[in-house]
């Protein structure tokens, strides 16, 4: 795909974000949009920016994590503006708690959205794009879908599933010859309300009130350049998409450390555990 220009996108999670400057970057440059997220409001103010572009927008209220609610607004979106050429699977939540502490009511929850969500949106479109002649799909996965972390255990499950599920749908369209590009995509550090939304199970040692703003001052990206490496990484039909100096940096150390990178995670979290572990007002 050379220009986006008249081409029909479809974003989820689209309210905030990435979703939202992803959205807003495409519509700048000339790509009709068909947005979606739970958060209404979000979700009209991110329509509002892209319609000032020129462009047909579209908005639906999808939860990603029902299969026949993204069915039906991906035939919606390409029975109303008459294809589909880009999907986006972008929406996703964060969870933090130790695998003892997480409840299997919150695990299904975030699978449903970050694994199911992309596979959903991914099976939904699919034939839609093949009917547009091209396309790409871009399923957002996550540094963490390269490395593994204490108390992320859950949204690791999701993002490593991402990237598998990705690199197997991409194989299999070349396999078929489908002028179908894909790309994983994994964010570093991105300057967005995730943490601030993520549902926390507090333990001594492990998880406690200042752990999302602890996880924030690792937020180094803004969106808007995250939305810019998305929209390069189609135009350039890459395979995978790292965001971020921390990504980069990441994968390096993955690469070069495949499991010595879990001994220098483990000694920080140890040091993190035994610094939380202190009494609040020791004495001397």
């Amino acid at each position: 795909m050379n220009s986006v220009k008249g081409k029909v996108a479809a974003i989820t999670g689209a309210a905030s974000g990435i979703g939202l400057a992803t959205a807003v970057l495409l519509a700048r440059n000339g790509c009709h949009v068909a947005i979606s997220d739970v958060n209404e409001q979000g979700l009209a103010e991110t329509a509002e920016t892209c319609r000032g572009h020129g462009v047909e927008v579209r908005t639906a209220r999808v939860d990603v994590s029902k299969r026949e609610a993204v069915h039906a607004w991906a035939d919606d979106v390409a029975g109303d503006l008459g294809a589909v050429h880009i999907v986006i699977n972008n929406a996703g939540v964060a969870l933090g708690a130790t695998i003892e502490d997480t409840r299997y009511e919150d695990f299904e929850w975030l699978m449903g959205i970050n694994f199911w969500g992309v596979v959903h949106g991914t099976k939904a479109f699919l034939p839609h794009l093949k009917a547009a002649g091209e396309g790409h799909i871009v399923n957002i996965s996550s540094v963490f879908g390269l490395i593994a972390f204490p108390t992320q255990a859950a949204y690791n499950a999701a993002k490593f599933a991402v990237k598998g599920f990705t690199e197997a749908l991409r194989q299999e369209l070349e396999v078929e010859g489908h002028p179908i590009g894909v790309t994983s995509v994994h964010p570093g550090g991105i300057k967005t309300n995730i943490a601030r939304s993520a549902r926390m199970v507090h333990r001594k040692g492990w998880v406690d009130p200042n752990s999302t703003s602890d996880f924030e001052k690792l937020f180094a990206t803004t969106p808007e350049r995250a939305a810019a490496d998305i929209l390069s990484a189609i135009l350039k039909n890459r395979r995978r998409q790292l965001i971020g100096t921390d990504a980069v940096f990441i994968d390096l150390m993955q690469r070069l450390m495949p499991t010595f990178y879990q001994r220098i995670l483990v000694a920080g979290a140890r040091r993190r555990w035994r610094k939380m572990m202190l009494p609040a007002n020791p004495t001397t």
